[in-house]
């Protein structure tokens, strides 16, 4: 009995490590999902409270979620993109706050009204009542272990899909033309932001801030010589300036050619 006693003892204690995350598990859940971008594969609903999928098949309460969505209405739909603002890790479910959640308290501001004759008009527009994110609980039937953030990614699929070229290829359906077009031939244009750059372009080989008139600027440099080099001015997070110059063997620059 007595030798029994440390084997029983080391099989306990393997099956309790076993029915719950580590610190380190913990973490790369965390670090995995948050900020992540998806593109919704159903219609989402707002709500206050979490929308529970469960991780067995990714089912959902149908009428649940319908009733969300008469009372607050959508927070994203099919094929729209949302963004993962917060996680909770709690013991049998892992809690998503998307697009910043539901937040429908309103300010002291919003609530002040203005006019005459005993009819007012809020000062608050209407569109800052409530965002449109909400809130998912991924649920599982008993204590989590032996899960990563890929996993997870893979329960949430039919709701959430992270796949980073489908989200690539969403948001760029919903860029302005022009955009789309200069992402498309690899190439900057004015009114660009940085993560459009960085989506024709790559990342930047150098980068440098400066003051111009009280205006911070910021210029991103890519290529090398021999060849194409690319001036990208930033002002404000905006693109304001674009300059390809051309350089030959011993850093010589000849005139800009016309884009292809």
């Amino acid at each position: 009995m007595r030798r029994l006693l440390p084997l029983l003892l080391t099989l306990t204690l393997a099956l309790n490590a076993k029915t719950k995350l580590s610190d380190e598990e913990r973490i790369e859940i965390i670090r995995g999902l948050s900020s992540e971008h998806a593109t919704a594969k159903t219609t989402i609903p707002r709500s206050r409270k979490p929308l529970v999928v469960q991780s067995e098949g990714a089912k959902w309460d149908k009428s649940a979620w319908d009733d969300a969505m008469k009372e607050f209405g959508p927070a994203a739909r099919s094929g729209e993109l949302v963004r993962v603002t917060k996680i909770t890790i709690e013991d049998d479910r892992i809690l998503f706050e998307i697009n910043g959640g539901l937040k429908t308290n309103k300010k002291w501001y919003e609530r002040v009204e203005v006019g005459m004759g005993g009819s007012g008009t809020p000062i608050g527009r209407a569109d800052q009542v409530a965002t449109a994110g909400t809130n998912l609980a991924l649920k599982f039937p008993e204590k989590m272990h032996d899960i990563d953030s890929g996993k997870i990614k893979l329960l949430l699929k039919p709701i959430l899909d992270f796949d980073k070229q489908s989200v690539t290829e969403n948001y760029v359906d919903t860029l302005p033309e022009p955009v789309k077009i200069a992402i498309k031939e690899k190439r900057a244009i004015e009114g660009m932001d940085r993560e459009q750059v960085i989506m024709a372009l790559g990342r930047p080989r150098n980068k440098e801030r400066r003051m111009d008139d009280g205006t911070e600027l910021e210029e991103w440099v890519f290529g090398q010589a021999p060849g194409k080099i690319s001036f990208i001015t930033f002002a404000n997070g905006k693109v304001t300036k674009v300059k390809d110059s051309y350089a030959g063997l011993g850093g010589s620059t000849a005139p800009n050619l016309p884009v292809q």
